[in-house]
């Protein structure tokens, strides 16, 4: 996969504008200010191409970036405080809209959280919801330069006890400014789609039903849990 060969496709702001999904989606979220465009456009080797907003929280659109045979989804960014109602229900509306789609080929979400503090109560909602609807997710960690090894060891250390199910879930450790964790983001993607494509989900839902009932998650060998909807 080409990283470098991404494009911009368009942005909706209304969630009756999203066009029916025909391709594996990737899509990342995370709070305001979290590093979401940064992170982006580092991973595409672009300087602009997710556009850095200056004002947290201004943006309330869903941003789709075509790649290969995919879609890159930035979604809006969420839980800056010095916004109107309107514009949270314009995010809960978008996010919550896309997310609940059962027709959207949704390979992976990467979830950004800021690694210098506990995650939000918008992250940790964020994160149960994937748990709960079995989503794939991997989270992200950004801002990782601003803390020394001492400071990251402590804050691994909390974060293990702060986020649930996360000895389970695939944690990157990511850097703006170093560039650490670029490759193993491009890696997370790419193995992504190369599962979505091939899994057959018929098989899995069977061997989850066996083991652990009708209604039990299923994990499979990359550690992605597999949506239900996709075990129908």
């Amino acid at each position: 996969m080409n990283f470098s060969n991404a494009e911009f496709i368009t942005s909706f702001g209304k969630l009756s504008q999203l066009p029916k999904s025909d391709r594996p989606e990737i899509c990342f979220s995370g709070r305001s200010n979290v590093g979401k465009s940064t992170l982006i456009n580092r991973v595409l080797n672009r300087k602009a191409l997710a556009k850095v907003s200056s004002v947290p929280g201004k943006t309330v659109t869903i941003n789709f970036f075509g790649l290969d045979n995919i879609y890159l989804v930035d979604l809006p960014g969420y839980g800056y405080a010095k916004v109107s109602k309107g514009q949270k229900q314009g995010w809960n509306t978008l996010i919550g809209g896309y997310l609940n789609d059962p027709e959207r080929q949704l390979a992976l979400i990467i979830q950004l959280v800021d690694m210098r503090h506990a995650p939000s109560k918008e992250d940790l909602q964020m994160i149960n919801f994937y748990i709960d609807n079995e989503l794939p997710f991997v989270i992200v960690l950004t801002k990782a330069d601003k803390l020394n090894k001492t400071e990251r060891r402590e804050r691994m250390e909390a974060f293990a006890q702060e986020i649930p199910c996360f000895e389970d879930i695939t944690v990157i450790e990511f850097s703006a400014v170093t560039r650490e964790g670029i490759e193993q983001v491009r890696t997370v993607i790419e193995q992504a789609c190369e599962d979505f494509e091939a899994y057959d989900y018929e098989e899995a839902s069977n061997e989850a039903d066996e083991a652990s009932g009708e209604n039990a998650p299923y994990v499979d060998e990359n550690g992605y849990l597999i949506p239900k909807r996709k075990r129908k």
